[in-house]
Protein backbone atom coordinates (compact mmCIF):
# COMPACT_ATOMS: atom_id res chain seq x y z
CA UNK A 1 0.00 0.00 0.00
CA UNK A 2 2.92 2.38 0.54
CA UNK A 3 2.52 5.78 2.12
CA UNK A 4 -0.03 7.29 -0.28
CA UNK A 5 -2.61 7.28 2.51
CA UNK A 6 -0.62 9.99 4.33
CA UNK A 7 -1.50 12.54 1.64
CA UNK A 8 -5.23 11.88 2.11
CA UNK A 9 -5.73 10.55 5.61
CA UNK A 10 -9.51 10.96 5.66
CA UNK A 11 -10.13 9.73 2.10
CA UNK A 12 -7.92 6.72 2.69
CA UNK A 13 -9.80 5.99 5.93
CA UNK A 14 -13.12 6.20 4.09
CA UNK A 15 -11.75 3.75 1.47
CA UNK A 16 -10.41 1.38 4.16
CA UNK A 17 -6.80 2.07 3.10
CA UNK A 18 -5.48 4.00 6.11
CA UNK A 19 -3.43 1.54 8.21
CA UNK A 20 -3.57 3.75 11.32
CA UNK A 21 -7.36 3.46 11.74
CA UNK A 22 -8.29 1.83 15.02
CA UNK A 23 -12.04 2.13 14.66
CA UNK A 24 -14.77 4.03 12.84
CA UNK A 25 -16.70 6.06 15.40
CA UNK A 26 -19.82 8.20 14.94
CA UNK A 27 -17.68 11.33 14.78
CA UNK A 28 -15.15 10.03 12.26
CA UNK A 29 -12.09 7.83 12.63
CA UNK A 30 -9.99 7.04 15.68
CA UNK A 31 -6.42 6.55 14.48
CA UNK A 32 -3.14 5.81 16.21
CA UNK A 33 -0.46 8.42 15.56
CA UNK A 34 2.38 7.93 13.07
CA UNK A 35 4.78 9.00 15.79
CA UNK A 36 4.88 7.31 19.18
CA UNK A 37 7.50 9.04 21.37
CA UNK A 38 4.59 9.23 23.81
CA UNK A 39 3.18 5.70 23.42
CA UNK A 40 -0.53 5.66 22.73
CA UNK A 41 -0.73 9.00 20.91
CA UNK A 42 -3.94 8.99 18.87
CA UNK A 43 -5.95 11.35 16.68
CA UNK A 44 -9.67 11.66 16.00
CA UNK A 45 -10.20 12.53 12.32
CA UNK A 46 -13.46 14.04 11.13
CA UNK A 47 -15.01 11.93 8.35
CA UNK A 48 -15.39 14.80 5.85
CA UNK A 49 -12.13 16.38 4.60
CA UNK A 50 -13.99 19.61 3.74
CA UNK A 51 -14.68 20.24 7.45
CA UNK A 52 -11.89 22.54 8.62
CA UNK A 53 -13.05 23.63 12.05
CA UNK A 54 -15.47 22.58 14.75
CA UNK A 55 -17.77 25.48 13.84
CA UNK A 56 -18.21 24.01 10.33
CA UNK A 57 -20.31 21.25 11.87
CA UNK A 58 -23.93 21.44 12.95
CA UNK A 59 -24.44 21.59 16.71
CA UNK A 60 -25.38 17.88 16.74
CA UNK A 61 -22.24 16.88 14.80
CA UNK A 62 -20.09 19.10 17.06
CA UNK A 63 -21.37 17.24 20.09
CA UNK A 64 -20.67 13.93 18.32
CA UNK A 65 -17.12 15.01 17.52
CA UNK A 66 -16.41 16.22 21.05
CA UNK A 67 -17.94 13.03 22.45
CA UNK A 68 -15.73 11.02 20.10
CA UNK A 69 -12.69 12.93 21.35
CA UNK A 70 -13.72 12.15 24.92
CA UNK A 71 -14.22 8.44 24.15
CA UNK A 72 -10.87 8.17 22.40
CA UNK A 73 -9.21 9.99 25.30
CA UNK A 74 -10.72 7.61 27.82
CA UNK A 75 -9.76 4.59 25.70
CA UNK A 76 -6.15 5.80 25.52
CA UNK A 77 -6.15 6.44 29.27
CA UNK A 78 -7.49 2.97 30.09
CA UNK A 79 -5.13 1.23 27.67
CA UNK A 80 -2.05 3.13 28.82
CA UNK A 81 -2.86 2.40 32.47
CA UNK A 82 -3.03 -1.26 31.54
CA UNK A 83 0.03 -1.69 29.31
CA UNK A 84 2.39 1.28 29.75
CA UNK A 85 4.59 2.16 32.73
CA UNK A 86 4.34 5.56 34.40
CA UNK A 87 1.10 6.76 32.84
CA UNK A 88 -0.03 10.12 34.34
CA UNK A 89 -2.87 11.61 32.31
CA UNK A 90 -4.21 12.42 28.85
CA UNK A 91 -4.06 15.81 27.12
CA UNK A 92 -6.75 16.61 24.52
CA UNK A 93 -6.21 19.26 21.84
CA UNK A 94 -7.96 20.63 18.79
CA UNK A 95 -5.44 22.85 17.03
CA UNK A 96 -5.79 22.78 13.24
CA UNK A 97 -2.68 24.79 12.48
CA UNK A 98 -0.88 22.34 10.18
CA UNK A 99 -3.56 20.08 8.68
CA UNK A 100 -6.57 21.86 7.16
CA UNK A 101 -9.17 19.29 8.30
CA UNK A 102 -10.78 19.05 11.73
CA UNK A 103 -8.96 16.63 14.01
CA UNK A 104 -8.29 16.21 17.72
CA UNK A 105 -5.03 15.07 19.32
CA UNK A 106 -5.03 12.66 22.27
CA UNK A 107 -1.66 12.72 24.01
CA UNK A 108 -0.90 10.32 26.87
CA UNK A 109 1.56 11.80 29.35
CA UNK A 110 4.00 9.87 31.53
CA UNK A 111 6.02 10.19 34.74
CA UNK A 112 9.20 9.24 32.84
CA UNK A 113 9.07 12.26 30.50
CA UNK A 114 11.99 14.70 30.79
CA UNK A 115 11.44 17.01 33.78
CA UNK A 116 11.61 20.11 31.58
CA UNK A 117 8.81 18.76 29.33
CA UNK A 118 6.48 16.73 31.54
CA UNK A 119 4.28 19.70 32.41
CA UNK A 120 4.68 21.53 29.09
CA UNK A 121 2.84 21.16 25.75
CA UNK A 122 3.89 18.18 23.65
CA UNK A 123 4.73 20.54 20.79
CA UNK A 124 7.85 21.60 22.73
CA UNK A 125 9.44 18.17 22.29
CA UNK A 126 12.48 18.28 19.98
CA UNK A 127 11.37 18.68 16.37
CA UNK A 128 13.66 15.88 15.20
CA UNK A 129 11.81 13.36 17.41
CA UNK A 130 8.75 13.71 15.17
CA UNK A 131 10.59 12.09 12.26
CA UNK A 132 12.99 9.69 13.95
CA UNK A 133 12.61 6.04 12.98
CA UNK A 134 12.86 4.93 16.62
CA UNK A 135 9.57 6.74 17.36
CA UNK A 136 7.71 5.66 14.22
CA UNK A 137 4.56 3.59 14.55
CA UNK A 138 5.41 -0.05 14.01
CA UNK A 139 4.83 -3.64 15.11
CA UNK A 140 6.31 -2.83 18.53
CA UNK A 141 3.09 -0.87 19.18
CA UNK A 142 0.72 -3.73 18.36
CA UNK A 143 -0.06 -4.55 22.01
CA UNK A 144 -0.88 -0.93 22.79
CA UNK A 145 -2.82 -0.54 19.54
CA UNK A 146 -4.92 -3.61 20.40
CA UNK A 147 -5.51 -2.37 23.95
CA UNK A 148 -6.73 1.03 22.71
CA UNK A 149 -8.97 -0.62 20.12
CA UNK A 150 -10.48 -2.93 22.74
CA UNK A 151 -11.14 -0.07 25.15
CA UNK A 152 -12.65 2.06 22.39
CA UNK A 153 -14.93 -0.79 21.28
CA UNK A 154 -16.13 -1.24 24.84
CA UNK A 155 -16.76 2.49 25.34
CA UNK A 156 -18.36 3.09 21.93
CA UNK A 157 -20.78 0.17 21.98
Amino acid sequence: MGDEWRRDRIGSALRGENPTVLRRVRAGFAVIGDVQFLPGYCVLLVDDPAVQRLSDLSRERRVQFLTGMDLLGEAVERACRRVEDGFRRVNLEILGNADPFLHAHVWPRFEWEPAELVTRPVWLYPREWWGEARYALGPQHDTLRTAISEELAQLDS
